[in-house]
C-alpha cells in the first residue's frame, strides 16, 4: 500500500491549465482499481493518494505520469506501508498470512 503526498511546488500557478488532465489521470487510477482514496491536503497545500495493488516501480511510474508532477506543479513524496492491523473493511490491504 502506498501513501503519496503531492505538495504544491514552484509552478503552482499553472495548476488551472493542467487541472482537467490531472483529474483524468486520477479517474484512470480509480478505473484501474489502484487508487483507494484521493483528497486535498489542508489548507490548500496539495493532495494525497492512498493506493494499493501495484508494485513500487509501477506506482512510481504512475505518479510520474501525473500531469501535475510532470509540469512541476507538485512534488511527489511516496511512503510504502505494510499494513499489519486494519479495520475489518480494510482487511484486503493486509498481505496473506
Amino acid at each position: 500500500m502506498f501513501v503519496t503526498l503531492l505538495k504544491f511546488a514552484e509552478n503552482r500557478a499553472a495548476a488551472p491549465e493542467f487541472m482537467a488532465a490531472h483529474n483524468d489521470w486520477i479517474a484512470q487510477g480509480f478505473a484501474d482499481g489502484t487508487f483507494l482514496c484521493v483528497g486535498s491536503l489542508q489548507p490548500a497545500a496539495g493532495g494525497a493518494i492512498l493506493a494499493n495493488g501495484e508494485s513500487r516501480a509501477d506506482h512510481d511510474a504512475r505518479i510520474a505520469a501525473d500531469p501535475f508532477v510532470a509540469q512541476g506543479i507538485v512534488t511527489a513524496e511516496t511512503y510504502e506501508i505494510d499494513p499489519k492491523r486494519t479495520a475489518a473493511a480494510l482487511d484486503f490491504l493486509k498481505a496473506p498470512a
